[in-house]
């Protein structure tokens, strides 16, 4: 999996993608965006990878942004072209898929940074990272989903003041405001994030899938989260996995998974 902005290594069942375009930031561009699609759709089918971690590289940003240089002179049918195609290739991609996506934050996570983080199914930040989402300084609004997805992780009206004062807030304030899970030192992120994936990979991958597809569904218009719950709950019982959990269990030993 080689690729130009993007470096990938999988260790121990947890596949970590890093967003490589220190120069810039890391800021999003087309071909980034590309990159990340093609490479977590891949990890999707590699059961050698059970978690992806997704963080940037250096020490100044997760992804500081767009780059603005690309859709500066768009029309306005370029402009919900590009919108439509990011979210539907990457930002919904990630929140849907079955296997948890952990975003690293590791420094500056603005605009549609900020909104590949809140993608992700949980977010760990290092104590230097700032977040905010600025498009209204731009005369645009946030358009990979992050009108949508900031509401319902920190309420509406403080969503509200952050996207219309295009505000940026601390690590500790996003903890605060359940932005992010954990704060932790920069130089401990990536080892403590990945004490958190293992603890994901010993259970079972198939009810992972099913429990990111549950949550998901209360937040869908026109799902009803508990229908798709008891569905998913049922769906459970016809796997190896339910069986070798509850036989493990019954055996007090420590269960084995296949996901399957």
């Amino acid at each position: 999996m080689n690729y130009e902005n993007i470096l990938v290594s999988i260790e121990e069942k947890v596949a970590t993608i890093t967003i490589n375009r220190p120069t810039k930031l890391n800021a999003l561009n087309k071909a980034t965006i590309s990159d990340l699609s093609d490479a977590i759709q891949l990890l999707a089918k590699n059961d050698d990878a059970r978690v992806i971690v997704l963080t940037g590289s250096g020490e100044k940003a997760f992804v500081a942004g767009a780059d603005i240089s690309e859709f500066a002179n768009y029309t306005t049918v370029e402009g919900a072209q590009l919108a439509s195609e990011g979210q539907e290739s990457l930002f919904d991609f990630i929140e849907n898929l079955k296997k948890p996506v952990i975003a690293a934050v590791n420094g500056f996570a603005l605009g549609g940074g900020l909104e590949l983080a809140m993608a992700c199914h949980f977010r760990i930040a290092s104590d230097n990272a700032k977040m905010g989402l600025p498009e209204v300084t731009l005369g645009l609004i946030p358009g990979y989903g992050g009108t949508q997805r900031l509401p319902q992780l920190i309420g509406k009206g403080r969503a509200m003041e952050l996207i219309m004062t295009a505000a940026m807030i601390t690590a500790e304030q996003a903890k605060e405001y359940g932005l992010v899970n954990h704060v932790v030192p920069q130089e401990e992120l990536l080892s403590f994030t990945n004490v958190i994936a293992q603890k994901i990979i010993k259970n079972a991958p198939f009810a992972i899938g099913k429990a990111i597809k549950a949550i998901n569904a209360n937040f869908k218009d026109g799902k009803n989260g508990f229908d798709t719950e008891i569905k998913s709950f049922g769906e459970c019982f016809g796997t190896q996995d339910f069986k070798e959990g509850t036989t493990a269990f019954l055996e007090k030993r420590k269960a084995e998974f296949t996901g399957k």
